[in-house]
């Protein structure tokens, strides 16, 4: 085990390599210069040219592909072209926002799409079984921009349960220590800010899990009813156990392989494609951070933002096919 887990450990280093160099290309592909972005339109040629100048991108491409990674070989990031903060500093606590959101949504989605999955497969060609796919195809269709506007509309506007945008109350602006807002007001005792926070995350986080728990429920159905039709099932059945001893333990820890597959390349996916979710619900995570920084052409941050995103879902991916061998006594990694 641990020797395929440094294997794949320096497997990761030439892709996230040629990941920074596809990435270093592409967004100076971007029309525009950053310095004539910054300084406005009004500009004076001579004061675009300077700045250029300053921000180093008259040099080479290789001259700043490779000061580029030769900070990242000592953990620098680089600085940010339009606020001059150290994104190392300046990246966390939008990364923060967004793996709060993203978490919260993905229990969401487990706890459902698993359990709707089993039941399912439980009580198939049932009522449940038909209203339960059905509203699984619905939400892997479903557009979550739609579905953002229409809780906004519902919950927000109509019926003033939940707040429209944002992480906090503006007016009782929470003391960060982690940047984890939850996690941050249970430190300090906060409950009442700790509510406020749980009510900010309700909408987006639904909204997110919608796609993520539509899959899991028809991945966790289809595969109980592979598992449900063995013969140890059977046996296990004859022998008297509860239904629902059969169906938890033995059925579920069978089936569990595909269905965590499913959970950890949506896990990835959810930390790197909550830009609608952050636009539509003013949530300062790192998609909208990558998003401006597109907009201004900050090259450093677009290249940082994607590269941490990247490692994020590789080793979520290293941590899924860990488990297996965890999970499953006959996966073995020689």
């Amino acid at each position: 085990m641990f020797s395929y887990t440094i294997k794949r450990l320096l497997s990761l280093i030439p892709v996230l390599l040629g990941l920074t160099l596809i990435v270093f290309f592409m967004i100076r592909a971007i029309p525009g210069n950053p310095a004539q972005i910054i300084l406005g339109q009004l500009a004076t040629k001579e004061a675009v040219a300077e700045l250029t100048k300053q921000l180093g991108l008259d040099q080479p491409w290789y001259t700043q592909f490779f000061q580029y990674l030769g900070g990242l070989f000592t953990g620098d990031l680089g600085e940010s072209l339009r606020t001059k903060s150290p994104i190392n500093e300046e990246i966390w606590p939008f990364l923060a926002a967004t793996a709060e959101l993203a978490f919260c949504a993905m229990i969401i989605a487990i706890v459902i799409g698993v359990n709707a999955g089993i039941i399912s497969a439980w009580f198939q060609n049932s009522w449940f079984d038909y209203v339960a796919m059905i509203l699984a195809l619905i939400g892997v269709s479903m557009p979550i921009f739609w579905l953002g506007l229409m809780e906004q509309w519902v919950f927000a506007i109509n019926l003033e349960w939940l707040p429209t945008s944002g992480r906090e109350n503006v007016r009782a602006p929470i003391e960060s220590i982690t940047n984890f807002y939850i996690l941050d007001t249970l430190i300090q005792g906060r409950m009442d800010q700790f509510w406020e926070v749980v009510k900010h995350l309700v909408m987006p986080s639904f909204a997110l899990a919608t796609i993520p728990m539509a899959i899991i429920a028809r991945i966790t159905r289809s595969t109980m009813l592979e598992v449900m039709k063995s013969d140890f099932i059977r046996t296990a059945r004859a022998k008297g156990l509860r239904m629902f001893w059969v169906v938890y333990k033995h059925s579920l820890k069978n089936a569990i392989i595909p269905v965590l597959t499913i959970i950890g390349l949506q896990t990835g996916l959810l930390l790197g494609g909550a830009i609608l979710t952050e636009t539509i619900f003013s949530w300062p995570g790192i998609g909208r951070y990558i998003y401006d920084a597109i907009n201004y052409r900050d090259y450093p941050v677009i290249q940082s933002g994607i590269l941490i995103i990247a490692v994020i879902f590789v080793t979520i991916n290293l941590i899924v096919d860990l488990l297996y061998a965890a999970i499953d006594p006959r996966i073995k990694y020689n």
